[in-house]
């Protein structure tokens, strides 16, 4: 597998954002098969050195549940640097090749983003290129505008809301339903052309 759903939990909403928790999971778009996992806690100590908090986000989270917001400064974080380093090893050791990888991140300015930029904030290179960068809400979008499918909105999500892993799983689940889809629909076309 190639393709990377990441999720991250932020203490703001900028381009570098503090970063309290990273979740991934590979996926297959084409039939929606889970691959291997990754999850991250990180100190909030460490997430402010590195990142931006804005109190908006912060009442944000005080108004989560308590399973979420228990995630945040848990025993198990550990240090940015330490994460990211983890991330990478978890992206290197699964995935077919460099210039294949896919990250998918919920919009084009969150989640692949901010998780550059703290890449570069402790001086590590992250694990895809440039290239590799794909957007979830633009999916989402073609679903609803060119199939009148939404399994965003439809589909029942399993988990804790707000955990950075059960959210990538989530999203991993109905990237693959809209692009199978979106796989049929060009099939259907192809067949008929023919």
């Amino acid at each position: 597998m190639n393709n990377i759903m990441l999720d991250l939990e932020t203490m703001g909403k900028g381009s570098n954002a503090a970063i309290v928790s990273i979740g991934a999971v590979f996926f297959n778009p084409l039939t929606g098969e889970l691959g291997e996992k990754f999850y991250e806690r990180i100190w909030l100590e460490s997430a402010e050195k590195y990142g931006e908090i804005d109190a908006s986000t912060v009442v944000w989270w005080l108004g989560q549940s308590d399973e979420a917001r228990s995630e945040i400064n848990h025993d198990k974080s550990v240090g940015l640097k330490e994460a990211l380093r983890g991330f990478s090893n978890f992206v290197i050791d699964n995935a077919e090749a460099f210039n294949k990888i896919r990250v998918w991140g919920n919009g084009c300015t969150f989640d692949n983003v901010i998780l550059s930029n703290a890449y570069k904030s402790v001086e590590l290179s992250k694990p895809w290129s440039y290239a590799g960068d794909m957007d979830v809400r633009t999916i989402v979008e073609l679903g609803r505008k060119l199939l009148n499918f939404d399994p965003k909105k439809d589909m029942p999500f399993e988990g804790e809301k707000h955990n950075a892993l059960a959210d990538a799983i989530h999203q991993a689940k109905y990237v693959s339903a809209i692009y199978q889809k979106l796989a049929e629909a060009t099939h259907r076309d192809e067949v008929n052309e023919a």
